[in-house]
């Protein structure tokens, strides 16, 4: 699509980690009276990132989709980042970037000011605001509507109108809009809380009127919690989004989370561009989102676009946003809220549709009417979505990471497979932005084809440095409930009430790891001695081993011929074959003719091998039938006693301490809060004691394992 003519234009990008805010920028140099009426002119910016003049080339993105999609359209880009995203992708994507402040969202990213200078300074003629940090705020919006900028999304008051909870349910109603019950007032303390939730009836939903993306949400199913609820989300929408006020509404238990997006112009089109279903999530966060949906007959679907396109109009909305909805195991649908931004989800729907939807948007900010009628949009196949962090997902389904990517290899080898990302091996992963590493998407004609491709690309997306939640993303989607469809927004808690504790191995899966296992480190030992000995050792030979897995202990036998070793365990026999590239950090292996992609992250001399098998890590001990039986008169490290402590469970900034030494707690009582890539999360007691000694204070740092507190 021809986009300004030839005209100089600069798109900038700016990243929640890395793509959080981007924007575009054109420029007037050199343009003929004929391009002018041709083409109608505008700035934009997001809030991050600057451009040089005379510069005209064509721009990049993953903001860095956004810059992809402008380097398409040949706009040229420019990067705002914080000081420590001076290295991120995003950055060296764009063709010029600028620095806004420091790593604190405040200071940087936030900061209006220092990146309005930074759209002065560039001549950033249009901004494109990403996925978050001021895509939502309308004082940003009006601050670029006074600089003659262009916002890439919609006008001030559709954003105003939507981001406010309280007023966009208002809205909501008066345009037939089926919405929860609830009160649609803001909730100024912790005891007018309480009341209204008893009113209402429990459980009930605290939410952020201006929050997003889980922050400052909290389910409240008593009066305790109500009033925790809304301390900890006035907090969270504070930080987050600077405005505190919140609002509470009857909480649908057990429900689907599908949503709808929407694409309207500035001549009063709009459509909707079916669903996405986003329904597995983890402290009200998406993990996994597919389109369509397995739940949705065409009279539901149609229902459900047909009101979305309702609001939107009804706030002359232009631009891509997102309806989202809660739906009943009746299909009975409550709208939730409205996203006026670009979700991280929606490559999902452009799979499905063929539609780039950053493209349409800047298509739409720059004047054109919609191409599409409704009638034109299809659902072509399937589309999966995996939310790839930097989290542990054995504490609470993902508590944050932090590290440097010391290996880092996307699976862009497979077909159908698309990762949107903003990081590469070498980048630093920190406690001061959100822990997504990327976004995952698979595509196929039908849906069992999208998630075994996807169960493919788990296997072979190599992430080292930090721990990640593949493990927990491949579980998801090839657990029996989920490949029938039968999910809610309990998908999780309900699947593992005790916590994710990671793939549990069947018989045969046992045998195939520890064959593995076994496979590796003959392999390694032979490569040992074909550099350290002077003559090439016997190309098949038998060894007696003893793998430890665990408590279990294993006797195996293997023998050796070329790329196949035959492995016995407990009396049966399997065939393991393999390349054995040693230095490849993915191994593919065949096992008794089932192909299996493996990844080993360590082996070291004494027969420690972690090996990642079906999502999974495992730690394997392999020694000879003599290493075995001397290893049994070792003596065991005794574990530490928890009970008395607490350490910090994730990296973060401890925000408040709530005991000093002497102190008497109870078991469950909060001590201190840490908060870690904008959440804040409540550590408590494990029992009744005296608090011995406190270690840390408000507004300091803190790292996993940290010691906080001891008690007595």
């Amino acid at each position: 699509m021809p986009f300004l003519g030839g005209v100089d234009i600069i798109t900038w990008l700016t990243s929640d980690y890395f793509y959080m805010n981007s924007a575009l920028s054109a420029r007037r140099d050199h343009i003929s009276c004929n391009e002018v009426r041709q083409e109608k002119l505008y700035r934009s910016l997001p809030s991050y990132g600057c451009v040089k003049r005379k510069r005209l080339a064509k721009k990049k993105w993953d903001t860095a989709y956004v810059i992809k999609t402008c380097k398409k359209m040949g706009i040229q880009t420019v990067a705002v980042h914080s000081d420590v995203d001076a290295n991120a992708v995003h950055v060296k994507m764009a063709d010029e970037a600028v620095c806004v402040g420091p790593a604190p969202t405040s200071k940087s990213y936030l900061n209006m000011d220092a990146i309005m200078n930074a759209i002065r300074v560039t001549g950033a003629e249009a901004v494109h605001p990403g996925y978050g940090f001021l895509s939502e705020n309308k004082e940003f919006a009006k601050r670029l509507a006074a600089e003659g900028v262009t916002f890439i999304g919609p006008d001030t008051h559709a954003i105003q109108a939507m981001g406010d909870k309280i007023e966009s349910k208002l809205i909501a109603k008066a345009a037939k809009v089926n919405v929860i019950p609830g009160f649609d007032g803001v909730v100024k303390t912790a005891e007018e809380a309480v009341k209204i939730a008893q009113d209402t009836g429990y459980p009930v939903m605290i939410k952020a009127s201006a929050g997003g993306g889980g922050k400052g949400m909290r389910i409240a199913w008593n009066d305790e919690e109500t009033r925790e609820g809304f301390r900890f989300s006035s907090q969270e929408a504070a930080s987050s989004f600077g405005d505190d006020r919140l609002l509470i509404e009857k909480y649908i238990d057990n429900p689907r989370h599908i949503e709808i997006q929407v694409l309207a112009d500035q001549h009063g089109n709009a459509l909707w561009l079916n669903e996405r279903e986003c329904s597995v999530q983890r402290r009200n966060q998406k993990v996994v989102e597919e389109a369509p949906s397995t739940f949705l007959d065409p009279v539901t679907r149609q229902a459900m676009g047909e009101q979305a396109v309702q609001l939107a109009k009804a706030v002359k909305y232009s631009s891509a946003g997102t309806v989202e909805f809660l739906v009943d195991s009746k299909k009975n649908f409550y709208f939730l809220e409205m996203n006026t931004r670009l979700q991280v989800e929606h490559p999902i729907t452009e799979c499905i549709t063929g539609l780039d939807l950053v493209e349409q948007m800047i298509r739409v900010a720059n004047g054109y009417q919609l191409q599409h009628k409704q009638e034109d949009i299809p659902i072509n196949g399937w589309a999966i979505e995996t939310r790839v962090y930097a989290e542990d997902p054995y504490k609470s389904f993902g508590l944050p990471s932090v590290g440097w990517l010391s290996q880092y290899q996307e699976p862009l080898n497979l077909a159908y497979v698309r990762v949107d990302s903003g990081i590469q091996e070498g980048s630093d992963i920190s406690i001061y932005y959100d822990p997504m590493i990327s976004k995952l998407i698979t595509y196929g004609a039908t849906r069992a084809e999208a998630l075994a491709r996807m169960e493919d690309a788990l296997d072979n997306y190599v992430v080292r440095g930090v721990t990640h939640n593949i493990s927990l993303l491949r579980e998801i989607i090839t657990h029996p409930r989920f490949i029938s469809g039968d999910i809610s927004t309990n998908f999780l808690p309900d699947i593992y009430p005790n916590g994710f504790k990671g793939h549990e191995l069947e018989v045969d899966e046992r045998r195939e790891l520890l064959a593995s296992a076994a496979a590796l480190y003959i392999t390694t030992q032979l490569r040992s001695q074909r550099v350290l000995a002077s003559t090439t050792p016997m190309e098949c030979r038998h060894w007696e081993l003893c793998l430890e897995l665990g408590e279990e202990c294993h006797a195996v036998e293997v023998t050796k011929s070329g790329n196949v070793c035959t492995v016995e365990i407990d009396g049966v026999r399997l065939e393991v074959k393999g390349q054995w590239n040693l230095a490849s950090p993915l191994l593919p292996l065949t096992i008794n003719g089932t192909n299996r992609m493996l990844q080993c992250l360590s082996r070291d001399a004494s027969g420690r091998i972690v090996l990642q098998y079906l999502g999974t890590l495992f730690k394997v001990r392999v020694l000879s039938k003599l290493a075995a039986k001397l290893n049994s008169y070792m003596p065991e490290k005794v574990p530490e006693d928890t009970s008395s402590i607490l350490r910090s469970p994730m990296p973060g900034t401890v925000v408040a301490v709530s005991v000093k030494p002497g102190d008497t707690v109870a078991e469950g009582q909060e001590i201190c809060v840490i908060e870690a890539m904008k959440m804040q999360n409540s550590l408590t007691a494990s029992k009744q004691a005296k608090v011995k000694n406190v270690h840390c204070k408000p507004g300091e740092t803190v790292g996993e394992g940290d010691l906080l507190i001891e008690l007595d």
